[in-house]
């Protein structure tokens, strides 16, 4: 299975950002290994100078190395804030278009192939794993001006003799192999864990906050948290193994830096103010190639978040086709029933027959089970974008995202105007509750229309479905919710509006009242497969 390679496919805005933190993650740790040599060199001199008394003292010129140790921590300090403001920009702006990227090939994908992902395990991978990957962004940078800052301290090292240096080389060079053997044996395991349980958590956090009224209504939080409790106490466990690897390798590299300098020290010649200087080079390089250590200690969580991230990257990226795109209406057929455009009929038949998911599989939500055609195409050799062009659909359930309400009615039509939005919302009998809304057709609702009751919702949806412009409207239980009065003005307006535009009408009512709108009538049982 591929894997998604975020970091290629930033933009040129954030591979400019990134060439930028680059070339200050280099002045960051060649000052840093700079300042700490310099340092150490600056005070063995000194003292070695006090030691020696008068003359010495006053021949020693502090002055210099004093500006030039304050200029390099300076330079130090601002390199690294540059460094890590460019990366983590470039990062999160590189994040914000691969969630873009992979919702927008969800959207696109024909719900009878695409693979079942729920929408807690969707969200999860676009949130939390998209996430994960911000390190390896974050990183990027960091780990090439590791590699000249601890070539700069090898050189640096030269100062103590050949043998210190390359003494160095041997132990910077099995440095990266050693944190991957480290990283591998310590954090992969735990790392796959807790992402598996991670996004077993969101997930069932997300289906959960979707009955929230059920859960409250029933009392059934205690249920319900006893139900989190088990991916919840796996997470933790994965996250303690996983800290304590990442401990562990802290550790070795604390180890590695101090085996370092004590091995430099040993093969060191020459004065002891140029030995101190190598040697805290030495030091300064093992701290130096903390990018590689950050890398053996993320690498494992990146690679779960990458693998699972593989799914939505390896859907086809076709792109939906224009709202707006008018089609020739087209004849549908239902068994051995044909429908010429405009026309309206109801699929009638006892609850649980059916009547739901053959609306549904017209729509191209599901795979069809029942004889249904476009054009005397079998629905299920029909392209999506064929299907999305015809049929505008207000679903029993009806779904509305967390933002406005001009926000949900524009799913329909993306240009859609507040004059059309209105004559829409008048229609479905809910333009006098949204104007009496504090601030009307910009009102905000919550996820899934939370400050709606269930009969608006259903009319929300329903104006939306009109705002489509679809040649075909199907309708499932449009009336469900609302009172005999407002059902009856639905009714009527919805009657006048098919004449007007022409509209074609497929329902489905378990109530008498909407099946007036339709002309005919066909059983779901003669509609078989």
């Amino acid at each position: 299975m591929s894997q998604p390679k975020p970091p290629a496919d930033l933009g040129l805005g954030e591979r400019g950002t990134l060439r930028w933190a680059l070339i200050c993650a280099v002045l960051a740790g060649v000052s840093s290994i700079l300042l700490l040599a310099l340092s150490g060199w600056f005070l063995t001199a000194a003292a070695l100078a006090g030691a020696a008394g008068g003359g010495a003292v006053l021949a020693f010129n502090y002055l210099l190395p004093s500006a030039a140790i304050r200029a390099l921590a300076i330079i130090r300090t601002g390199s690294r804030y540059g460094e890590r403001l460019l990366a983590h920009r470039a990062a999160l702006l590189g994040m914000a278009k691969l969630r873009a990227d992979l919702f927008g090939k969800l959207a696109v994908q024909d719900s009878r192939l695409a693979d079942d992902l729920s929408g807690g395990d969707a969200s999860a991978r676009l949130i939390g794993d998209i996430a994960a990957l911000e390190d390896l962004v974050v990183r990027r940078p960091t780990r090439p001006a590791s590699l000249i800052a601890a070539t700069f301290a090898v050189g640096l090292t030269l100062f103590a003799g050949w043998a210190a240096a390359l003494a160095l080389v041997a132990m910077l060079a099995a440095l990266p192999l050693l944190l991957a053997l480290a990283a591998k044996r310590l954090t992969a395991s735990p790392a796959h864990d807790a992402a598996d349980a991670l996004g077993e958590l969101r997930t069932r956090f997300v289906d959960l906050a979707a009955a929230r009224p059920e859960i409250i209504a029933y009392g059934l939080g205690d249920r319900v948290t006893a139900d989190l409790d088990f991916p919840a106490a796996r997470l933790d466990s994965a996250r303690a193994k996983l800290f304590r690897g990442e401990g562990a390798i802290a550790a070795l590299m604390l180890a590695y830096g101090a085996l370092s300098a004590a091995l430099v020290l040993a093969l060191a010649r020459g004065p002891a103010a140029e030995i101190a200087l190598a040697l805290l080079a030495a030091t300064a390089s093992v701290e130096a190639m903390a990018a590689f250590a950050r890398t053996a200690l993320r690498q494992a969580s990146v690679d779960e978040s990458l693998a699972r991230l593989a799914v939505l990257t390896g859907l086809p990226s076709q792109l939906a086709p224009s709202p707006t795109l008018t089609l020739t209406p087209a004849t549908i057929t239902l068994g051995a029933y044909d429908l010429a455009p405009g026309s309206r009929v109801a699929i009638t038949g006892i609850s649980g027959s059916g009547k739901t998911r053959l609306v549904e599989a017209l729509a191209g939500l599901r795979p069809a089970i029942h004889v249904i055609a476009l054009d005397g195409v079998p629905i299920a050799d029909c392209p999506a974008d064929r299907l999305r062009g015809q049929l505008a659909l207000s679903p029993q359930d009806a779904t509305l995202i967390a933002g406005t309400i001009a926000d949900n009615l524009r799913l329909a039509r993306p240009r859609v105007t507040a004059d059309d939005m209105h004559a829409a919302l008048i229609t479905v009998c809910l333009a006098d509750r949204i104007a009496a809304m504090p601030d009307g057709l910009e009102t905000q609702i919550g996820e899934d229309g939370g400050t709606l009751s269930g009969g608006e919702r259903k009319r929300l949806s329903l104006a939306r479905a009109l705002l489509a412009g679809r040649p075909w409207l199907i309708l499932d239980e449009p009336s469900e919710g609302l009172d005999a009065g407002t059902e009856a003005d639905l009714i009527a307006r919805l009657d006048q509006w098919l004449t007007t535009s022409g509209t074609g009408l497929i329902l489905v009512s378990h109530r008498p009242a909407p099946l007036a709108l339709a002309d005919r009538r066909v059983d779901i049982t003669k509609i078989v497969a």
